[in-house]
């Protein structure tokens, strides 16, 4: 069967505290799912086929459910969180909380359950149903059950991320943590539907919705359990959404039909509340469920033994492999058989990896499953090079790339993680940049160079290549034909002292196209006067904006009429700083391969004037006599690599050599001046 997008269960958008109930959207789940079958009948009569069988056994289950007899399932449970390096990137504490949070509405441990109205107490389930955190991934290997990964797909949040990794659903729940669930608070799909498409099993939640604590309220916290009960095949207490009779039924029916409700007998029948109307009766004298966990009333805190009933059933049967799930086996396998906590791996965080010199870093232990009794930190280049903190700062003051070693303890077993290179320190330069002129022909590996990358989704980064070039032989060029949509990938130059050089700004060459009008890839230069630590936009093109070429649907690999030139002309003073940095950040959306050639900082005018195509200079390298030719009279400085002017020529004529036989081997650099306009060019000497 063809992949179709599926619509699935959207949880209610709940608020933070501050909101007003006003402002709050609601579940559009049941019209989207019965609209989205109906339109696809081979995916219709598969999920009717499931639901009915499903349906029976739950029918069956309940006719001979025997109290005595009931088992306490336990659930293996992965978290994915998928983030953007923002808020939604929720701490270990967090997650775990929301785990805790789960737990004790499942098992009637929730403090605010004594807040259910005497009505409804003798009704508050203990379901038996117990989520742990996975111990093993699917492979064996030891695991914390918590996955981070970055990913623009964050601020989707829709079914996608499911394609960004997806444990196996037969043995995982999979929760996925993201910044915006598709403008909702969480969804998930029903288990018939997942038998269906076994790869949309798992629920996805907004980061603010997951526990108490962090970016989360007491008043979000119940979202998880609620999101958990659809999963478990539960409906929300005012019915309407059972696929076979294809009905719909919103939550509060203005038309207050109450002869349809969510199959289970103890839960009265209601409209469904939108409040927290604890003397609510919609559909006659008996009170409403109203603190049911399957409601939109802001105030839920209960399921019912009904509900755990349905839940134990759904768990029972094959469909979905709910069954599976809370298998000896499968406990085993996933290293949730028992609570007791074996020292996994070592681990930690980090506030930053690329820094200038005589900056600090922040670590944070993160070692688990088991209690660490002690720590030995070990940082190489750091001050301290040796910590036994929890969660040291590290100062480090000499540029290069360093490695970081952690050794975790707990009683007498210990686990070690070594990340080599992990820190890349850059020079924050003593004496002020003259001028900064990058054409990418020194090396052919970014990691030979001062420049950091990353690549948020892995798939594609920067990188150098000869497949083209404004000037020389290389350029820097991402493979955006083969990366994957939304992918974001910067480049970070090292720190530029600014300092004193008012009027400066920034220039380079691109070159890019798309593969079809709807791609709108993003290109965009930050600047930063804080060695990074901060960053501000001061340019960026997208979509047909940044094309440079006609739309290809072949690798595009650019010519040398297909090139564009990009000036930021008079940063603002604010950013004239021995810590000033830019970076180069794109965005992809499916487009072409992009190009980077020529990066210069300097001084210039929003005029510029020189003829960029006549200043030529030849032959490269130079060994004797170095050819300058313009098309008009000039002054020229030449610069060494730590951008000292080593000399000075004010020239009447448009052609001059220049003696190379005094300079040493090496890059050099001359800049050309005409009327206060500049023009800089690397040479290279060599005897």
């Amino acid at each position: 069967m063809k992949t179709i997008v599926l619509t699935f269960c959207l949880l209610l958008s709940l608020a933070y505290k501050s909101q007003s109930i006003d402002t709050l959207r609601y579940c559009g789940s049941d019209e989207m799912r019965i609209q989205f079958l109906s339109e696809n009948p081979i995916i219709k009569e598969a999920v009717i086929k499931r639901e009915n069988q499903l349906n029976r056994f739950t029918k069956n289950f309940e006719h001979n459910f025997n109290i005595s007899k009931q088992n306490h399932y336990i659930i293996p449970v992965v978290f994915h969180v998928i983030h953007n390096y923002g808020s939604e990137n929720i701490s270990d504490a967090q997650i775990k909380d929301g785990l805790r949070v789960l737990n004790n509405y499942f098992n009637k441990n929730s403090a605010d359950s004594s807040q259910v109205i005497n009505a409804f107490k003798p009704l508050i389930a203990d379901c038996q149903i117990e989520f742990r955190l996975a111990k093993k991934d699917p492979n064996g290997n030891c695991t914390k059950g918590i996955n981070r990964i970055p990913s623009l797909l964050t601020s989707i949040g829709d079914h996608q991320v499911k394609k960004i990794i997806h444990w196996p659903p037969h043995q995982y729940l999979n929760v996925y943590v993201v910044a915006n669930a598709a403008g909702l608070a969480g969804h998930c799909i029903w288990p018939s539907d997942a038998d269906t498409i076994p790869q949309w099993d798992g629920i996805v939640i907004a980061h603010n919705y997951v526990g108490s604590i962090g970016t989360s309220t007491s008043t979000t916290q119940v979202t998880l359990s609620h999101e958990v009960g659809h999963y478990l095949n539960l409906h929300h207490t005012w019915g309407g959404n059972n696929v076979p009779g294809y009905y719909f039924l919103p939550c509060a029916n203005p038309n207050k039909d109450c002869g349809i409700d969510d199959e289970v007998a103890d839960t009265p029948t209601t409209i469904g509340w939108q409040t927290c109307n604890l003397n609510g009766a919609s559909c006659g004298s008996s009170l409403d469920n109203v603190q049911n966990m399957m409601e939109y009333s802001y105030c839920n805190r209960m399921f019912t033994p009904g509900q755990k009933m349905r839940m134990h059933a759904c768990l029972n049967d094959t469909i979905a492999n709910r069954n599976n799930l809370w298998s000896a086996n499968n406990l085993i396998a996933t290293g949730t058989a028992d609570t007791n906590h074996i020292l996994c791996a070592a681990d930690f965080y980090y506030s930053n990896t690329n820094i200038c010199n005589g900056k600090s870093i922040t670590y944070t232990n993160a070692s688990y499953n088991a209690n660490i009794d002690s720590v030995k930190w070990y940082f190489n280049g750091g001050t301290p090079a040796f910590s036994t903190l929890n969660n040291p700062v590290i100062t480090y003051n000499t540029p290069g790339r360093y490695d970081v070693k952690l050794i975790a303890y707990s009683g007498t077993d210990s686990v070690i993680k070594q990340s080599n290179h992990l820190v890349f320190v850059t020079p924050a330069n003593a004496q002020p940049n003259l001028l900064f002129y990058e054409d990418f022909e020194n090396f052919t590996n970014l990691n030979d160079s001062n420049y950091a990358c990353t690549s948020y989704d892995t798939i594609a980064n920067w990188q150098i290549t000869n497949q083209s070039s404004y000037s020389g032989t290389q350029s820097l060029m991402i493979n955006n034909y083969e990366n994957i949509i939304k992918n974001k990938t910067e480049i970070i130059s090292p720190a530029i002292n600014l300092i004193g050089q008012n009027g400066a700004g920034i220039s380079f060459k691109y070159a890019f196209t798309q593969r079809k009008t709807s791609n709108n890839d993003k290109l965009t230069l930050m600047v930063s006067r804080d060695c990074g630590t901060s960053w501000v936009p001061r340019w960026n093109k997208q979509g047909l904006a940044l094309s440079t070429a006609d739309s290809s649907n072949l690798p595009f690999i650019p010519n040398n009429t297909q090139w564009s030139e990009a000036l930021i002309s008079n940063l603002p003073s604010i950013f004239y700083t021995d810590g000033f940095r830019f970076k180069l950040s794109f965005e992809s959306d499916g487009g072409n391969n992009i190009y980077i050639d020529d990066l210069n900082i300097n001084y210039l005018t929003s005029q510029q004037k020189i003829n960029y195509s006549s200043f030529k200079i030849y032959p490269q390298p130079a060994s004797e006599l170095l050819n300058i030719t313009n098309l008009f009279p000039f002054t020229y400085e030449i610069f060494n690599s730590l951008g000292q002017i080593i000399y000075t020529n004010n020239l009447k004529n448009s052609y001059h050599q220049i003696n190379t036989k005094p300079l040493k081997n090496g890059i050099y650099f001359i800049r050309l001046s005409i009327e206060n306009e500049f023009k800089v060019q690397k040479f290279i000497v060599e005897h």
